[in-house]
């Protein structure tokens, strides 16, 4: 790791130098030439890319909260059971708008077009009612989502940014609408964020070229093509995914403009800046050396992106899955428990957990040696897999030892699973050299009782797994 890190400050140590050296050489034309297309061409679109990633962490949250809503089993179980009680969803959305601090949370349900909000059931909405004209669009679009900017329904005073998510049954069919909303307020702050960090305009306009967010101070012109200096380039910015452009403003200023379409918003993020500051600058310090250090510095970015989008993937893949059999490894396990504990406490329901040993596996590595044994955990982790669902999680615990977390999942079909994964196994055999290595399960299966911690749990399943290995192994035995 040192020398890989003692290789890259070389790197960036050696383009330094040579870019200072090739600016020496170069002239104040040159120079300023080399600017421009570096704003146009690499600066602009970079700065619109790290905006673009602080969005996804920032106002995309949102979408993904909606999109959990819209999933969420609660949500449909209680509309299509009548919604019956209707504090039930006041009490779920109120958990969102305080967990996740939204503005505000809400369902609308096709069946009685109730709008249910935290604090209520607010109206009934009405296609004569302009006011609702938006959930009627959102149930016949065919999209999954929409951003939307509107008046709120809660509060008329207020402007707000919604998620209007579809809430689809479990066939398909359109029951609702639900979803969160985000202050416009807050939004404009994080702009005038963005504006203040890389000293640029920032703002963002519909596929219409119709304004819908910007920083504060800046021209609040409802539609691109309302600006004189925009018009001429406003068709080219909203007919293609992303544009590098330039135009001179009203007070005569050359700005040089980045469009990117933000998919998730179907929005345009739009980043400008005013070539006369640049330019300045030029004039007052060594030009050349600040031309080519610009590129220099790009080059160090994308050196360092992907580079260290590189050690990412590689940190994150060692973070969660075991080497060898490629299944959760203890570190991954541990978030998906805690995951599954707070999500029982909301919705309860059985968590069982399998704790399976591979019986005399000392015995294989001593006989044919580690690469039979390697063989065997990864034969075994594949055979297990094969009779698991989807929502349940195999982890290698250590060893030859495993851990199978079941969701709503009760003790006795737990152990049904057990015996199936122990016959399985058994019936199996895995092909080394000429030899056809098998192998037996011991496996103690517990169900968790209600809020308990992972510890307690654990040793509960392995107390069963080490009867099961004193009684003679190739054997499921239960712990309460």
């Amino acid at each position: 790791m040192y020398k890989r890190k003692l290789l890259f400050v070389s790197a960036l140590t050696a383009l330094m130098v040579i870019g200072f050296m090739a600016t020496s050489l170069t002239s104040y034309f040159v120079a300023r030439d080399s600017l421009s297309r570096n704003i146009s061409e690499q600066m602009l679109p970079l700065t619109s890319d790290n905006i673009y990633s602080e969005i996804q962490r920032d106002l995309l949250r949102p979408i993904l909260i909606s999109s959990v809503m819209a999933t969420d089993t609660f949500v449909r179980d209680w509309a299509l059971t009548g919604e019956e009680d209707p504090n039930r969803i006041v009490a779920y959305l109120n958990e969102i708008q305080q967990e996740y601090n939204t503005i505000t949370a809400f369902y609308v349900s096709e069946q009685s077009r109730q709008y249910y909000h935290p604090t209520g059931i607010l109206k009934t909405v009405s296609e004569q009612d302009p006011a609702d004209d938006w959930y009627f669009r959102v149930r016949s679009m065919r999209e999954p989502y929409e951003v939307n900017v509107d008046t709120d329904t809660a509060d008329r005073s207020r402007v707000s940014i919604f998620i209007n998510y579809r809430v689809n049954d479990y066939s398909g069919q359109y029951m609702g609408a639900t979803g969160v909303g985000l202050s416009v307020e807050a939004v404009t702050r994080l702009i005038d964020t963005y504006q203040q960090r890389y000293n640029r305009t920032i703002y963002f306009v519909d596929r219409q070229g119709n304004v819908t967010l910007t920083g504060r101070g800046h021209d609040r012109t409802s539609r691109l093509q309302d600006r004189a200096s925009l018009g001429a380039i406003a068709t080219q910015i909203l007919s293609t995914p992303s544009a590098s452009l330039e135009y001179t403003n009203s007070e005569g200023h050359h700005v040089f403009l980045n469009s990117r379409l933000v998919p998730e918003f179907d929005w345009y993020l739009i980043v400008e800046q005013d070539a006369t500051i640049t330019e300045q600058r030029l004039d007052n310090t060594l030009l050349l050396n600040i031309g080519l250090s610009a590129a220099i510095m790009m080059l160090v970015l994308i050196i360092a992106h992907f580079t260290l989008r590189s050690y990412q993937r590689r940190l994150e893949e060692m973070a969660t899955r075991d080497r060898l059999t490629g299944i959760a490894n203890r570190h991954m396990f541990d978030m998906i428990f805690e995951h599954l504990s707070r999500s029982t406490q909301r919705y309860p329901r059985p968590v069982s957990l399998i704790s399976i040993d591979i019986d005399y596996f000392k015995r294989i590595n001593d006989t044919h040696g580690h690469q039979a044994g390697d063989m065997v955990l990864q034969a075994v982790s594949r055979g297990i897999m094969q009779h698991t669902r989807q929502s349940d999680t195999l982890c290698r615990w250590g060893g030859e030892e495993f851990i199978l977390l079941l969701d709503n999942c009760p003790l006795d079909e737990a152990v049904k699973r057990a015996n199936i994964i122990r016959e399985a196994i058994k019936e199996q055999s895995v092909a080394f050299g000429r030899n056809q290595i098998r192998v037996t399960l011991s496996i103690g299966v517990t169900e968790q009782v209600p809020g308990e911690d992972l510890e307690p749990f654990i040793a509960r399943a392995d107390a069963a797994l080490y009867q099961a290995k004193e009684g003679g192994r190739d054997q499921v035995v239960t712990a309460r």
